[in-house]
């Protein structure tokens, strides 16, 4: 089997059965970091499919400028990463607050504060910084191809599951904030968005 169709597949199998069990309530208050688990083990079986199938390829033979650039942006990538990262409540995305906590709630309230004043999903905004700039070769760039697709599919999913949390809210900061790229600017917040 050709190894981008071994890869592109593989990523569809990630991606389908990662979507199925999001939001899933499987194991009561364990649900969360059973699905971390099993994500994480699919991504790893997902690597090990991508380094089998293209990893002997060589690199791309890319001028020095270029490699340094990319090299940059997937820094940037990681740095964008680790800043919006403490925004969220680590403990609730990684589901140890519902061990502690059975009763609270899954989601947290809806942020707009710090990244998310320039952006609706600061996150994925570092991961795509990340995969491109580890493109500079085909296993980079089949990987960044696939992953920004996993992540254009993802966002889809997650703003309507946002919408149908958040309501009014969600859709006037949907009008306000983009995606990914914070081309309008910093967000402007009124008191009452804050909450």
């Amino acid at each position: 089997m050709n190894g981008h169709l071994a890869y592109g597949l593989a990523w569809i199998a990630f991606g389908l059965s990662h979507s199925a069990l999001a939001g899933r309530h499987l194991a009561g208050r364990w649900s969360r970091i059973v699905y971390n688990v099993i994500a994480v083990a699919a991504f790893l079986a997902l690597g090990a499919v991508g380094g089998r199938a293209l990893g002997a390829e060589p690199v791309f033979d890319l001028p020095l400028w270029a490699r340094w650039g990319m090299g940059g942006v997937h820094v940037a990538g990681w740095a964008v990463m680790l800043y919006a990262a403490r925004f969220y409540d680590l403990g609730r995305l990684g589901g140890l607050a519902q061990l502690r906590q059975p009763e609270s709630p899954e989601d947290e309230s809806l942020r707009l504060d710090g990244p998310h004043a320039w952006v609706r999903h600061p996150l994925y905004a570092g991961a795509f910084l990340i995969l491109w700039g580890a493109a500079p070769s085909p296993l980079g760039l089949a990987t960044a191809i696939w992953g920004s697709l996993y992540l254009l599919v993802g966002t889809a999913c997650e703003e309507r599951r946002l919408l149908a949390r958040y309501g009014e809210d969600y859709a006037a900061y949907r009008a306000r904030v983009p995606a990914f790229v914070p081309w309008r600017g910093r967000a402007a917040l009124s008191a009452d968005a804050k909450s």
